[in-house]
């Protein structure tokens, strides 16, 4: 799976990365940033760069502006990766949770408070924010009404709901790529022409580069070959063959691409009792923790042989 911290290379952000480190440069850097756009576009792996770039500037090996890299030698980089620096803030999901808890929020709050800091900017970055449950946006909320003097927040949305009081509250860029751009940027993290590896039918439904680059790699560590099936073929393997237990990330895109099957195809169709069917289903096996058997079951032979 992409690890954002870990990218040093940046694809299909030049034209935004430029403006936003013109913006540092002259000293019009937003202190309150809100990502907004699908998931898997790239928008951890922008504000990572934006971050070295600033915080490297100084620094042995800094940012190259000219590539859109970081050097693996800086130690700002360095310190991100091994989560020790000092002027460097990550909060996220934590794993086998579902929302980002107000304990999170108010360890950040304790440290910033406790901690004597450098004279670099401090940044925070904080991703999924649409897993923030009420009490976590509240607590958020009041730092971000007055933020300490050279701070600077980042927020990533995957586009679903968030309150409007935080997104009032920061400045918004939506990120968005054209298919042939996301095709090309995908092909550019795999090392090869997207085309030569996963069938066309399936990049149909994965629509973004993270998604692409996951799926690629999760299917060849489990010796699936996409390059020569299609979707049904693809959702027919991966239920009969119970992929879903062996791991998040493989149960993760057996619900991803249901879903999109359900959205992209049933809709067509004008058949949506079976789609809402299955979101309800899903919603009660997750909520009661159900067995998923039964679900992806119903789902082969209610939708994909119905």
């Amino acid at each position: 799976m992409l690890d954002p911290c870990n990218q040093t290379k940046l694809f299909g952000f030049n034209k935004i990365f430029k403006e936003f480190t013109n913006l540092y440069d002259l000293k019009k850097f937003p202190n309150k940033i809100l990502f907004s756009g699908q998931k898997g576009l790239g928008k951890a792996t922008f504000s990572y760069h934006l971050i070295n770039f600033i915080l490297s500037k100084d620094e042995e090996f800094s940012y190259e502006l000219k590539n859109f890299s970081i050097n693996n030698q800086n130690r700002s980089f360095k310190l991100i990766q091994n989560k020790t620096h000092p002027n460097f803030n990550l909060i996220d999901v934590m794993p086998e949770k579902k929302n980002i808890d107000i304990d999170q929020i108010r360890q950040l709050l304790s440290k910033f408070n406790k901690s004597s800091f450098n004279s670099k900017p401090r940044f925070i970055l904080i991703d999924n924010i649409e897993l923030l449950n009420i009490s976590s946006v509240n607590a958020l909320l009041k730092f971000l009404e007055e933020p300490s003097a050279n701070t600077y927040f980042i927020l990533i949305h995957n586009h679903k709901d968030i309150p409007n009081t935080l997104r009032s509250r920061c400045l918004e860029f939506k990120i968005f790529f054209s298919n042939n751009e996301i095709l090309d940027i995908s092909s550019k993290l795999l090392n090869e022409d997207v085309f030569n590896l996963i069938n066309k039918d399936l990049l149909n439904y994965y629509l973004t580069p993270g998604k692409i680059y996951n799926l690629y790699h999760l299917c060849y560590e489990n010796n699936i070959n996409i390059k020569d099936i299609d979707l049904n073929d693809f959702l027919l393997l991966l239920i009969d063959k119970k992929f879903h237990r062996k791991n998040t990330s493989m149960n993760s895109i057996l619900y991803d691409s249901i879903e999109d099957f359900l959205k992209r195809n049933l809709k067509k169709d004008n058949n949506f009792f079976e789609a809402n069917d299955f979101f309800k289903r899903k919603y009660n096996v997750k909520k009661f923790n159900l067995d998923e058997e039964s679900l992806f079951i119903h789902f082969k032979e209610k939708i994909l042989h119905g």
